[in-house]
């Protein structure tokens, strides 16, 4: 009636004008006229608020698509553009065409693999090495004159530099243990304060700091010498690196020291010294490799014959290297057990194939020693990064996973903001690690863009943009890192947010419901934008979904419309303790379609919002959860009633579910045909006890009470009065 009132007022006062002029001539219609006008201005001005309001809301909706479609049409030609949606007519053919690219591209590779590199020397290189070594005893002199000569660039302050640096290194190498020593009893009171569990890494990081300290602080001294000087020697640039060396050689050795043989770990106690043998040989070996080659390349030698050393020196590093992968006992032993399904299957393949595969790989390595250095690089990444990649991948969700289940174990499950948190990281952390290993195993294997390639042939066509699977596939996986991250941010501000704001459950899931939509819209839209497709075709879409609720969705769009009001309305929030139909029941979750009510006997109910919105509900935590519940009870009539009502005090103030947001009452409520009937009015917190539960806990303590005080109880009696009449005697 309202709105019919407005509506009609404002088109009385659209018409008004043309009323005017044609009324001109008339006196007494004028009169009548202004009258109306005076009472329609008076019901206009009474419902100008609701009027204001929903002109507002109209015009804003009209100015939204008005806005937008302005903006479409300044920005294209004058042509008039339109978004079709048409499927591609020959995607077979699309596909067939993008599969033979791709069978192209990879007999391309495999070509590209068997390209041989020169090796840098030939035979005349071992001829000429071996004239310089049978020369070599004759170029003693020379040499010695070579490092006198230096010495006199030097100096005596940078002699005695270089002996002060001597010195240090042989001091290092035998008093380390001495240095450790010191280091821990100077950091031996933080160490007490640390919990057993994290006592013996933190020792062990000690131990690997120290062995990189002395060289570290050593290679500071020669950066600092080779600051002052001018000095350039080969020799003594030469140092420099091998300090360098130093340092991450006794960085690496240490740490293999305390990893395989200083107990931290459980799958260490079987083969963890005898692989940290063979490892330390292998790291050593590496590193007086290394060293040669460096000094040979400092001293200026030839160029061929720099690669022929280093061509020796990698064929020994590839014996060495296989001699320790082929302890395949120890090694396997020092994989983690995980309990997943992909990383148990692929540790029995890895473990049916581990020697084919390890004698590929040494193929692959002398290969690429002989100049074949594609097919030995591809092999060896597509063989063991993948699966050291898928590895690691595989420990590092493990142990996130585990201290996630850690924590959950430590709040419990009554944290309900908690539990949801650690669930969206959870869920998160799931998406990533399977987005992650995917991404990195096509990334190594070198399919990844054969893969994107195969899957981008057109489907369909929206306007001007082809959509392919592949952009489908990047739409969607966007879209669900929107997902994961919107529960991701509504569990935070439930767990940590909200509380330390003070803001009420309601009030929370209001925000939060309207964060949900707001940031899964934002994601769909930059989903379709990052692969490229123009908004505009929404409209298509906006137009269908128009004429599907004109046709058959009312039912649905008055739920969505009743569950925004519900939701921003703040009559009904989660956590409300409300009761419709009979049934009553706490409010868990609002969604657009219905609200889902669990009742104390953990049944859920879910209620259409439309009835929620035009029925009658009690909401009994609407202002105040305190309810008053009148509890009846009868005495006989032998029982004083102010004794009785003592009692019924007495027992009200001492039971703890009853609440002293208001005292107890007793009423005296009259006389009955076997019993004198009171009422006990009590208040209690709706959304923590039941009516039953408190009702059985005060009916089970008045009852010991009056039994102690000698007072009955009465049960419903009738006296029969039996009268008996003389009457004559009958006759047979």
């Amino acid at each position: 009636m309202q709105r019919f009132q407005s509506s009609f007022a404002l088109t009385y006062f659209l018409k008004l004008p043309s009323c005017r002029r044609e009324s001109k001539n008339s006196n007494i219609e004028k009169s009548r006229q202004s009258r109306y006008i005076k009472k329609m201005i008076s019901k206009f001005t009474r419902y100008r608020y609701a009027l204001n309001t929903t002109l507002l809301l109209f015009l804003l909706f009209l100015s939204c698509p008005v806005h937008n479609t302005a903006l479409a049409l300044s920005a294209s030609s004058d042509e008039e553009k339109k978004v079709p949606i048409s499927l591609s007519s020959d995607v077979g053919e699309a596909m067939a065409r993008e599969a033979e690219r791709v069978r192209a591209e990879l007999e391309r590779r495999a070509y590209s693999l068997f390209e041989k590199e020169p090796l840098g020397w030939n035979l005349e290189t071992v001829r000429y090495m071996y004239r310089e070594a049978v020369s070599l005893p004759t170029k003693i002199p020379d040499i010695t004159r070579h490092i006198a000569a230096q010495g006199r660039v030097l100096g005596f302050a940078g002699s005695m530099t270089v002996f002060v640096f001597i010195a240090a290194v042989l001091y290092s190498l035998i008093w380390r243990k001495r240095i450790y020593a010191w280091m821990e009893n100077k950091t031996d009171p933080l160490l007490r304060r640390l919990p057993d569990t994290v006592l013996p890494y933190v020792r062990s990081g000690i131990k690997v700091v120290t062995a990189a300290l002395l060289p570290l602080l050593l290679l500071s001294l020669f950066l600092l010498v080779d600051a002052m000087t001018s000095y350039r020697a080969a020799w003594f640039s030469l140092t420099g690196r091998l300090l360098g060396l130093w340092a991450v050689g006794s960085l690496v050795l240490n740490v293999l020291s305390e990893t395989l043989t200083g107990g931290l770990f459980a799958a260490t106690a079987s083969y963890g010294a005898r692989l940290y043998r063979w490892a330390s040989l292998v790291v050593w070996y590496v590193l007086v490799v290394i060293a040669v080659f460096w000094a040979a390349e400092s001293f200026a030698l030839r160029e061929d014959v720099l690669m022929l050393i280093k061509w020796a020196l990698s064929i020994t590093i590839v014996a060495a290297v296989f001699q320790l992968l082929l302890k395949k006992k120890a090694l396997f032993s020092l994989l983690p057990s995980l309990p997943y399904a992909a990383y148990q299957k692929f540790i029995r393949i890895l473990t049916s194939w581990y020697y084919p595969l390890l004698g590929i790989s040494l193929m692959a390595a002398l290969l690429w020693c002989f100049g074949y250095r594609n097919f030995g690089r591809i092999v060896l990444h597509k063989i063991w990064f993948t699966g050291a990649a898928f590895m690691a991948i595989m420990v590092a969700y493990h142990i996130l996973s585990g201290w996630l289940m850690r924590w959950r174990e430590r709040i419990g499950a009554k944290d309900e903001a908690a539990n949801l948190f650690i669930s969206s990281l959870k869920t998160l952390l799931i998406y990533t690690t399977v987005l992650a290993s995917f991404g990195v195993v096509l990334n190594l294997l070198g399919l990844a863009d054969l893969v994107k390639r195969l899957m981008s042939f057109p489907l369909f066509h929206l306007g001007e943009n082809v959509v392919s699977l592949w952009i489908i596939v990047n739409a969607v996986l966007i879209l669900l890192i929107f997902v994961f991250g919107t529960r991701l941010v509504q569990s935070y501000l439930d767990y940590k947010v909200y509380p330390s704001l003070g803001i009420d459950q309601g009030l929370g899931y209001a925000l939060n419901t309207f964060l949900k939509y707001f940031l899964i819209v934002v994601g769909f839209l930059f989903s379709l934008k990052v692969v490229g497709i123009d908004l505009r075709f929404l409209l298509v879409f906006a137009g269908a979904i128009g004429i599907g609720l004109g046709l058959g969705l009312q039912n649905m769009a008055a739920n969505m419309i009743s569950g925004f009001s519900i939701i921003f309305g703040g009559k009904i929030r989660k956590g409300d303790w409300i009761e419709s139909g009979g049934t009553l029941g706490v409010v868990t979750d609002i969604y657009l379609r219905a609200t889902k009510v669990r009742t104390r006997d953990n049944i859920e109910y879910l209620i259409p919002n439309s009835e929620l919105i035009s029925n009658t509900i009690v909401n009994y935590s609407l202002s105040s959860p305190m309810v008053r519940l009148a509890l009846p009870l009868g005495v006989s009539y032998d029982a004083d009633p102010r004794v009785v009502e003592k009692i019924l005090l007495a027992v009200a103030e001492a039971e703890p579910l009853v609440s002293h947001y208001q005292k107890p009452a007793v009423r005296f409520i009259g006389y009955g045909d076997s019993s004198i009937d009171f009422e006990l009015l009590i208040w209690f917190d709706v959304r923590n006890i039941g009516r039953r539960t408190i009702r059985s806990a005060l009916y089970f303590t008045i009852f010991d009470e009056f039994k102690k005080a000698g007072i009955e109880i009465p049960f419903p009696q009738r006296d029969i009065h039996i009268r008996s009449t003389v009457g004559p005697k009958l006759e047979n």
